[in-house]
C-alpha cells in the first residue's frame, strides 16, 4: 500500500535580537538577548536587509521604560526596539525596481504608511494615521535582519560607514526637519535646546543655512561639541530659568527662533521665553502644553521626522557637505548598558549597535 506523502515542515531561520517583553527601568536590564524567527520577504515589493548598524535613540529609552505607555508606545509587547537602521540588501521581492541585491539602504522610524490618505498624497506620509513604526513590533533594529517595502527604504552610498549612516535615519532627519521648520536665514539667531544625538546634527544644518547658532545644554561636554561644530555661543542650562534667560539676553539678545530637543517642560518653557515677539519655537519632543501669550505673536510648531524625499536630501547634504556624525560603536548584546549610559548623559552624541 502506498503511503500518503508527508507534509514538509519549513524550518524558519533564526536571528539574534534584543527583545523587550515588559516595560521596566533600564537599570533592570529589560532587553533580553533572544533568538527569534528571521524576517522573510512576504510581499513582492519588499527587500530583506542584513543590518550593519542601528542607532540608539533617546525616544526608544522612553518606550522601553514605559514613560509613553499612555500614548500607546509601544503598541504591543513583546517588541524589538530600534528605529534608525542601515544595512545591505540580501534579497528582493520579484516586483522591486528601486534596489538590487548588494545595495546599501536605511530605514527611518517610518516603516510603512497606507499611501492612500490625505497625508500620504501630500508627501507627508510620516503623518499617516495608519503608519507602522520601526521598532514598535518585531520589526526593529536591535537585531540582525529586517524587511521593508522598497518605497520606505533610502539608498546610502557604498562608501558611507554604517556607524555614520545609521544615526542619519532618525537623529539626522529629525534635526534637518526641525531646522527647516525654524526657517533659518543668514545671521538669524537660532537657539538649539538640547545638544545630543539630534542636537549636534541640528547645529550643523543650521550653520549650513547661515544661521547664528546658540547651543543650550545642561551637559558641558555636549556644549564643547556644539562649539566645535560651529555654534556661535554655548550656554549651560540650569533649573534657574531666570538666570539662563538673563545669560541668553545679555550675550545674544532675544532669539529669533528656538528648537527644542530636550524632553523637559521647563526647557520648552525657557525656549519660548527666550524668543522675541513674533519669533518661532519648534518643538521636537513630547511634553505638557507650555504657557503661551497670544499677544506676543510667537509661533509654536511641532515637527516629526520627515518624508522619504527629506531623507534623500539628508543623505545628499551629509555626503556633499561632510557633516560630522559623532557616534560610539557597541555590540548588539550591550543594548541595556548603552541605554543606561544614554539615560545618564554619558554618550557624547549617538551610540550605535553593531549586530
Amino acid at each position: 500500500m502506498l503511503k500518503s506523502p508527508r507534509k514538509i515542515k519549513t524550518v524558519m531561520k533564526k536571528m539574534r535580537a534584543m527583545v523587550l517583553s515588559k516595560c521596566a527601568p533600564i537599570e533592570t536590564n529589560p532587553l533580553k538577548l533572544s533568538e527569534i524567527d528571521r524576517h522573510e520577504i512576504k510581499k513582492d515589493t519588499e527587500v530583506l536587509i542584513k543590518i550593519e548598524a542601528c542607532g540608539v535613540c533617546h525616544s526608544q529609552l522612553h518606550g522601553i521604560e514605559g514613560d509613553w505607555e499612555h500614548l500607546g508606545i509601544p503598541p504591543s509587547l513583546p517588541t524589538v526596539p530600534g528605529h534608525e537602521v542601515v544595512g545591505k540588501i540580501v534579497e528582493i521581492g520579484k516586483d522591486v525596481t528601486k534596489f538590487k541585491v548588494g545595495d546599501r539602504a536605511g530605514i527611518t522610524p517610518l516603516l510603512e504608511s497606507c499611501k492612500k490618505c490625505q497625508y500620504c498624497k501630500e508627501g507627508k506620509e510620516y503623518l499617516c494615521e495608519s503608519s507602522v513604526i520601526t521598532g514598535e513590533s518585531f520589526k526593529g533594529g536591535y537585531t540582525e535582519y529586517i524587511t521593508v517595502l522598497e518605497d520606505f527604504a533610502t539608498k546610502i552610498p557604498e562608501d558611507m560607514k554604517a556607524e555614520y549612516a545609521a544615526p542619519l535615519f532618525c537623529a539626522g532627519i529629525t534635526a534637518f526637519k526641525a531646522v527647516k521648520a525654524a526657517e533659518p536665514q543668514s545671521h538669524k539667531k537660532i537657539g538649539i535646546f538640547g545638544i545630543g544625538g539630534v542636537g549636534h546634527m541640528a547645529v550643523q544644518f543650521a550653520k549650513i543655512a547661515g544661521a547664528d547658532v546658540i547651543a543650550i545644554s545642561r551637559n558641558q561636554n555636549h556644549l564643547e561639541v556644539a562649539k566645535r561644530l560651529g555654534a556661535k555661543d554655548v550656554i549651560v542650562f540650569s533649573q534657574n530659568q531666570e538666570k539662563v534667560l538673563d545669560e541668553i539676553k545679555e550675550r545674544n539678545g532675544l532669539l529669533d527662533a528656538a528648537i527644542v530637543f530636550a524632553p523637559s517642560d521647563i526647557v520648552t518653557d525657557t525656549a519660548i521665553k527666550a524668543v522675541k515677539k513674533g519669533g518661532m519655537i519648534v518643538i521636537a519632543t513630547i511634553g505638557d502644553r507650555p504657557s503661551f501669550i497670544a499677544f506676543e505673536e510667537k509661533t509654536i510648531r511641532g515637527t516629526l521626522i520627515g518624508s522619504t524625499k527629506d531623507m534623500e536630501q539628508v543623505i545628499k547634504i551629509c555626503k556633499e557637505k561632510h557633516l560630522e556624525v559623532i557616534s560610539e560603536k557597541y555590540p548588539l548584546e550591550k543594548a541595556n548598558e548603552v541605554l543606561k549610559k544614554l539615560k545618564n548623559s554619558q554618550i557624547e552624541a549617538r551610540a550605535v549597535l553593531i549586530p
